[in-house]
């Protein structure tokens, strides 16, 4: 679900980076309120959460894969606010240090898979479980949140893909950006996210919260400022444990719908549109592909990357929280 920088036009990109803006300017507002307190560790968590799920691929059945998100977790964690934050910080980072979803593309990532996708989650948590105090309301909350907003963003993602033809070609007729129509954009997104993707992010939404519930159920009651880094170990130990996992999302192969490289894209069309060759790898990142260029030719040495990219992962969204912590912790002066 990481448009890559030559899928959507720089005025789509722009667009929709616009229609981000004022949902993270108010969720940052709110975030320097909470400042004083306990919040800010909190969101580093449910970035690092985002951050290590979305690495877990699995294969859909048309070849190619998709993976969870994450968001409907920050959400129930956090509320909408701080999820769309949590969110948002993880996509800066995989774009920035890992080439995943492009550097000009940021902004649709952002509203996809941060803004509604947290959004999304949140409302349908709300409705369903969220003021009940029956676990089985709650956990049934979780999981509908879980499906219904990365589809919700996986919708999003295949209309704006699927208008790129319709708006934006070359003189030869041909497109400019992504070559698939909304007829065939939006059924390839929705397959892998109704189908596989959807149920991933449902249950592993649910096993966490569940576990959460069992073990730290305040953490689901309220949005406790004061609630400490000992009610959090419970979130540390799933973290660690998804951690070890994150090998198995080598074990898809299929590149996601959306997310060719050039060479695959002309493989596929026998040409490569002109935006895609223009806009498209200016950016790899510093780990490109969650891999470490050094062990690239090392035996094992893709998965001992995958896990080192979890772990620089882990430590940049923390590092990144600090530095915001510090910022918002600043004093105002008052005229």
């Amino acid at each position: 679900m990481h448009i890559p920088d030559g899928y959507l036009s720089p005025e789509t990109c722009a667009v929709l980076a616009a229609a981000s803006a004022p949902a993270l300017y108010l969720a940052a507002r709110r975030l320097s309120q909470e400042s004083e307190s306990a919040v800010l560790p909190r969101v580093a968590m449910a970035s690092a959460f985002g951050f290590v799920l979305q690495m877990l691929n699995v294969p859909v059945p048309d070849g190619t894969s998709a993976h969870a998100v994450g968001a409907a977790l920050a959400a129930i964690l956090l509320g909408p606010w701080g999820g769309m934050l949590a969110m948002t910080v993880t996509l800066v980072i995989q774009a920035l240090f890992f080439g995943d979803g492009g550097i000009l593309a940021l902004g649709a990532n952002v509203f996809n898979m941060g803004v509604l996708a947290p959004a999304a989650a949140y409302v349908t948590y709300q409705a369903v479980g969220a003021g009940s105090s029956a676990g089985t309301r709650r956990l049934v909350g979780a999981v509908l949140a879980g499906y219904l907003s990365i589809n919700l963003a996986a919708l999003a993602t295949g209309i704006e893909l699927g208008l790129q033809p319709l708006l934006f070609r070359a003189a030869d007729g041909t497109p400019l950006y992504n070559p698939y129509p909304v007829e065939l954009a939006v059924p390839a997104m929705m397959l892998a996210h109704l189908l596989v993707a959807g149920p991933v992010e449902a249950l592993l939404t649910g096993l966490i919260v569940g576990y959460i519930q069992r073990v730290q159920p305040d953490l689901l009651s309220r949005h406790a400022p004061g609630a400490g880094g000992r009610a959090w170990l419970p979130l540390a130990l799933v973290l660690g444990l998804l951690v070890i996992l994150t090998p198995l999302g080598l074990i898809a192969q299929g590149t996601p719908f959306g997310e060719w490289a050039p060479e695959e894209l002309a493989a596929l069309l026998g040409y490569v549109p002109q935006g895609v060759a223009e806009l498209s790898g200016r950016w790899s990142g510093l780990l490109p592909g969650y891999t470490v260029p050094a062990l690239a030719d090392v035996p094992g040495g893709v998965v001992v990357g995958y896990l080192i990219s979890a772990l620089v992962g882990i430590a940049l969204v923390t590092l990144t929280w600090l530095i915001l912590r510090q910022i918002l912790a600043r004093p105002r002066v008052r005229p």
